[in-house]
């Protein structure tokens, strides 16, 4: 338990320093680049804090435990929209003098219903677990989405100008710390998630549990963190390219690879149930929000998107209690409904 508790310390301190470092050089490579913020928050950022996920889920498949990586794609996305927007907005109001998330009407409209209908489209396919061929559909939605944020209109972009002042940026030094803070965030999440996790399956809890609290919370870290820092210095583009391209990237590529490694029924009946209503829930209404008033511009709207989350936990994780503390292997699940068990949870 003690090496488990270094682990997630060491974890969230890796953690926090290389997301500093990836904001920083990523808003500086936008600037001399002429590439709209939103497109890097999305891509580079989105992609090098969905890293986890990918990782976590895709092994955890590959392993026989599709519950655990849909647990995790589910719990993130709730995360990314409720405890990371909504700290970060908070962040933005009360520790940088008003400094208010806004949004543009064109990123919400592309970016905005681009993460909407990826959380759609996961939530329909998951709903009797995943076959391959769901895997490949959403492989070939990935692309789509991909090629709409990158085709994005040059007027859609939101003004991104060098502040007054700032010497000339070596872009050499600045991909150097792009890289390096995309490296240590990813590292950082792995040291913190494992941690974590071994501290949840010291206590006796399962994978259900552990894959839609503590693991989508662990690999929401990136993305917290990140977006703290992209608010704390007023950097709002990154800051919702990432929760949107990070959603994204979790709905379709980390979910294509939960398919294609681990396909077949899940047996944690909330997945499909009332987890996946609560993640679309929160998805569209997150939307709504910053599309009405074009961003989080009040300080109660940041509080009310992380009352939702809280709110939202007892929910997510309500039926673990009936679930085994060892979950099987979906191998074993599937040979036991062959051998006339019944196909669900284990025997205990």
């Amino acid at each position: 338990m003690a090496l488990a508790v270094v682990l997630l310390v060491a974890g969230l301190v890796v953690l926090a320093i290389g997301a500093d470092q990836l904001v920083i050089g990523a808003s500086r490579l936008a600037t001399v680049r002429g590439i709209s913020p939103i497109v890097i928050g999305a891509l580079v950022i989105g992609f090098g804090t969905s890293a986890p996920e990918m990782l976590i889920s895709g092994l955890a498949a590959a392993e026989g435990d599709s519950d655990l990586g849909v647990g995790n794609v589910v719990g993130s996305n709730v995360a990314n929209l409720s405890l990371v927007l909504g700290f970060s907005a908070l962040v933005a109001v009360l520790a940088v003098g008003g400094r208010y998330i806004r949004v543009t009407k064109g990123t919400l409209r592309r970016e905005g219903l681009i993460s909407v209908a990826a959380a759609l489209l996961f939530w329909v396919l998951v709903q009797d677990g995943f076959q391959r061929w769901e895997g490949i559909v959403l492989i070939a939605a990935f692309v789509l989405a991909m090629v709409g944020i990158l085709r994005r209109p040059a007027h859609d972009s939101s003004p991104y100008d060098l502040p007054a002042g700032d010497k000339p940026i070596n872009q050499r030094l600045e991909l150097g710390r792009t890289a390096g803070g995309l490296v240590a965030t990813v590292v950082g999440a792995q040291l913190a998630v494992e941690g974590a996790t071994d501290i949840a399956h010291e206590a006796g809890l399962g994978t259900g549990f552990v894959g839609l609290s503590l693991v989508a919370f662990g690999t929401s870290l990136p993305e917290l963190i990140t977006g703290v820092q992209a608010a704390r210095r007023g950097e709002a583009d990154l800051l919702v390219g990432n929760i949107l391209g990070s959603n994204t990237f979790n709905s379709l590529l980390v979910g294509a690879l939960v398919a294609l490694l681990g396909p077949g029924p899940l047996v944690d009946p909330n997945l499909t149930g009332l987890a996946v209503w609560i993640m679309m829930g929160i998805s569209v209404g997150a939307w709504l929000l910053m599309f009405s008033g074009g961003g989080l511009k009040r300080w109660w709207e940041g509080a009310l998107l992380l009352a939702v989350y809280l709110a939202s936990l007892p929910f997510l994780i309500s039926d673990h209690q009936e679930a085994p503390v060892h979950a099987a292997p979906a191998a074993e699940v599937a040979q036991s409904g062959t051998d006339g068990g019944v196909i669900g949870l284990d025997a205990t």
